[in-house]
């Protein structure tokens, strides 16, 4: 029997990412060239053509402009989520802030659903040690799950010594802890980490973004298949609607290092989904981690 994985697409557009935050900061957004409509649509005709259902962390930004995008995502079976408002690492706002960005981009994608959004991806997944207060505000704005942490060392994200799979981020005092359940007085809320693949004593990233684009396709096909094949967990594997999109404008003024991250091999995103959809078995978030961890709320 297959292992059903949790495929997830972040919606933003391409002058929303991290790599270009001092170059295209929020204030120039309304300036820009939209082509998220159009690269999302073209995800959902593919999820459609394999039968696939998939998690969608859209940004409220994003949904205020196109107010039919996440009733249409509803409406065809995929789980809508929240990306927060302004796609902003959680680093970059005080706490009041946050709170005000992931409420309202929760209330966006709700009124416009007609129904509960669940879970929470944070900008960048940029949840660390020293942000786990967001824990706190996730819970406190509703969100019954997080999918932010990435258990390895990254320059913008990361939390390397965290658990590789699904468990709780509970409070301890002041504190926030990983672990695998959680008491009925205890505070805390799911956490579904971005899957790495263990080699040694390094996690290593191998369930999309860039490193799906910079990975020949069979590397990350073998890891992924160890991952549920050897130790018997599904993946969570995400891309973003902009990886569809070579033709995209070109950020000239961006380092190299971003330029690198960003355009490399986006002509080859779409031909490589088609096979990890055919290699693989997908579904919503949702689905997977209410029936494993103690039932649905």
């Amino acid at each position: 029997m297959s292992i059903t994985n949790y495929l997830t697409i972040d919606v933003e557009d391409y002058f929303h990412v991290s790599a270009f935050e001092t170059i295209s900061p929020p204030k120039t957004w309304e300036e820009k060239v939209c082509r998220v409509e159009k690269n999302t649509d073209l995800i959902l005709n593919i999820l459609e053509e394999y039968n696939t259902k998939a998690t969608f962390f859209i940004l409220g930004w994003v949904a205020e402009r196109y107010p039919q995008l996440a009733k249409k995502i509803a409406d065809l079976g995929h789980e809508v989520a929240s990306h927060g408002y302004l796609h902003q690492r959680v680093a970059t706002q005080d706490r009041v802030t946050y709170r005000e960005d992931i409420r309202k981009g929760k209330s966006i994608l709700e009124d416009q659903i007609g129904d509960r959004v669940y879970g929470y991806r944070a900008p960048s997944y940029s949840i660390t040690r020293e942000t786990s207060w967001a824990f706190d505000e996730l819970i406190e704005a509703g969100f019954e799950y997080d999918s932010s942490i990435f258990p390895m060392q990254h320059d913008f994200y990361g939390i390397p010594d965290w658990p590789r799979f699904l468990g709780y981020a509970i409070k301890n005092g002041d504190q926030w802890q990983e672990c695998d359940s959680i008491l009925a007085d205890q505070v805390g809320i799911k956490e579904l980490p971005i899957t790495t693949l263990k080699f040694g004593q390094r996690n290593l990233p191998i369930a999309g973004g860039g490193y799906f684009r910079l990975l020949p396709y069979m590397a990350t096909k073998w890891g992924l298949s160890h991952i549920n094949n050897k130790e018997q967990q599904p993946f969570v594997f995400y891309l973003h609607p902009w990886e569809f999109d070579p033709d995209q404008p070109r950020f000239k003024n961006a380092s190299a290092k971003s330029k690198f991250r960003h355009y490399l091999n986006l002509g080859k995103t779409e031909f490589r989904f088609r096979r990890l959809l055919n290699d693989f078995s997908f579904g919503p978030i949702v689905d997977g981690i209410f029936s494993s961890v103690h039932g649905k709320h």
